[in-house]
């Protein structure tokens, strides 16, 4: 029989100075404590309310350009949201140079965009489909139905770079608030 491998304690994980329990809430983000934040965006909408939609950040800020929020447990090596799209609404195409982005399927069905050179691809994402985009891809969103689509989106590091739009795309000359 042979013996489990114990692996050795790092006594790193938990600061000093708080106990494991105020440790542990500090590391839980509860729904109840959650709100959309339709301003986190809220640019694109002013420039053409198709863009609108809203944020709900569990883990870290995103790459929205929210520069805080104390009510999120911070990152570490990845942020962790959800993000409601309107009926009828898109997430416009955009590039994350620097990491890589993970859309989960809640609730609807959307369609969503990548563009690789001169040619744009598509397919569509229904209730618990997942896809992961590379970093220096562009993709986008859009919701067809006649429903909210509402999806988990992580990007994978602690403090994302701001997306960038095509440069032929509109959103490329709007100046962020």
């Amino acid at each position: 029989m042979s013996q489990a491998q114990v692996l050795p304690h790092n006594d790193t994980v938990k600061p000093e100075g708080i106990s494991m329990e105020d440790w542990l809430e500090s590391r839980i983000a509860r729904f109840e404590g959650r709100k959309y934040d339709w301003d986190a965006l809220k640019f694109q909408a002013d420039f053409d309310p198709k863009y609108r939609r809203a944020q709900m950040r569990y883990i870290g800020t995103g790459a929205t350009g929210v520069a805080n929020d104390v009510n999120t447990v911070p990152a570490e090596n990845f942020t962790f949201s959800t993000m409601v799209l309107p009926a009828k609404c898109e997430g416009p195409l955009h590039l994350h140079s620097d990491v890589e982005e993970v859309f989960f399927m809640l609730k609807g069905c959307i369609t969503l965009f990548i563009r690789d050179g001169d040619q744009e691809h598509q397919t569509i994402l229904r209730e618990r489909d997942l896809i992961s985009v590379p970093a220096g891809i562009y993709r986008g969103l859009l919701n067809h139905g006649e429903e909210e689509a509402l999806m988990c989106v992580m990007l994978g590091t602690q403090k994302p770079a701001i997306p960038t739009y095509p440069s032929d795309h509109p959103l490329s000359k709007v100046k962020r608030g």
